[in-house]
């Protein structure tokens, strides 16, 4: 392979992004979410270096049968239950734990003649207004679930936050005042905190913790003053540059011609595109490291090149020279401000174009890794 889009994933940084979310756990257990293929960061890889949690989440069977024909003995978590009848007898199979949001669901565990009970987890609607019951509903749902035969003792309460990442906004505070009320007296294990939560508000921390985008080394809050909370990026996404101009003052680049040289100047143009993955809605003035020196994207983003303008970089330049594009050194939620999205999405949209590598790193561990 000669095309040197690749993106470096360092499994020493998610074992220590794991340390991290135990730590600011405390009691709590840690129930790690790999969900969407390990949030681009390949299922298996995520499962393997997370082995250390005490359970794993995802979204779908496709997602966790995998993990079981792997060989992982880890509770897991399908975050959105069975999407069809049909799905409870395999969840039932794989001795899996479903979340159970609708009352179709419920009439379908009632219904049901499984082998083995399945562990639910009754998720309340607690102002998100995505999925879940409504609060005047959970008392009598969960009766429902108590009573069927296809439902296990052990049955637990979900919910998730909305605003968590905003600390100015009063939205968590009310969430787990309706939570509390519309859950008091019942008995049952609770998840509230995703990594938000588990970071920021403390009462959310409950039995179980839903760590996602934190295990992967990036916040989910603004990237410019977060709680302090020592992650490592586990995804560098780096090429090469593949060819050097000097154009003139007046020359526009790319497509459109949206950018137009100020000046006589030297622009680079490096192997990446949106055909990797890298957002076409990036800007110019996006930044980029060359040769670990920060540098700015100019010009519409192709589907397989970009272009950088190399003024202000010292050293000479030369095709075959590094580009970071995100991770060590920039991070991730830096270069999706710039493109008017979050870093799950870069994450999650780097296609197979790019060479996956895995990198151990020069790190020590974190006392908690495993």
């Amino acid at each position: 392979m000669t095309r040197e889009a690749r993106a470096v994933i360092n499994v020493s940084a998610l074992r220590h992004n794991l340390g991290v979310a135990r730590d600011a756990a405390g009691q709590a257990r840690v129930m790690a979410v790999i969900k969407g293929n390990g949030y681009g960061h390949g299922l298996l890889r995520a499962a393997y270096a997370l082995r250390g949690a005490d359970a794993f989440a995802v979204t779908c069977l496709e997602e966790a049968i995998p993990l079981r024909e792997a060989g992982f003995a880890h509770p897991i978590l399908l975050l959105e239950g069975p999407y069809e009848p049909g799905e409870v007898q395999l969840a039932s199979r794989y001795r899996l734990d479903v979340v159970i949001h609708s009352d179709w669901q419920i009439s379908v565990l009632q219904n049901a003649r499984l082998a083995r009970p399945l562990n639910a987890w009754l998720k309340v609607d607690s102002g998100m207004h995505r999925l879940g019951l409504p609060p005047e509903r959970v008392r009598e749902a969960h009766a429902q679930l108590a009573a069927s035969a296809s439902v296990s003792p052990h049955l637990r309460l979900i919910t998730h936050l909305a605003e968590a990442d905003d600390l100015d906004s009063g939205k968590t505070d009310r969430q787990l005042a309706c939570f509390d009320e519309a859950t008091s007296g019942l008995r049952g294990e609770r998840t509230i905190a995703n990594s938000a939560g588990l970071l920021a508000w403390p009462r959310t921390r409950a039995d179980w913790v839903r760590p996602g985008i934190m295990l992967y080394g990036a916040t989910p809050f603004d990237h410019r003053n977060p709680p302090h909370a020592p992650l490592r990026p586990a995804m560098t996404l780096t090429t090469r540059i593949h060819a050097i101009y000097q154009h003139r003052s007046g020359d526009a680049i790319g497509y459109g011609g949206t950018w137009v040289c100020p000046e006589d100047m030297p622009v680079a143009v490096a192997a990446i595109g949106y055909g990797d993955g890298y957002p076409r809605h990036a800007p110019s003035g996006t930044p980029v490291l060359v040769n670990g020196v920060r540098a700015q994207l100019i010009g519409r983003v192709s589907m397989d090149m970009i272009c950088i303008d190399l003024r202000g970089i010292d050293e000479p330049v030369e095709v075959g020279d590094e580009v970071t594009l995100w991770g060590e050194g920039l991070p991730a939620e830096e270069v999706a401000e710039h493109a008017g999205t979050i870093a799950y999405e870069l994450f999650c949209t780097v296609t197979q174009r790019v060479r996956f590598l895995e990198e151990r790193d020069r790190h020590g561990p974190h006392p908690h890794s495993v």
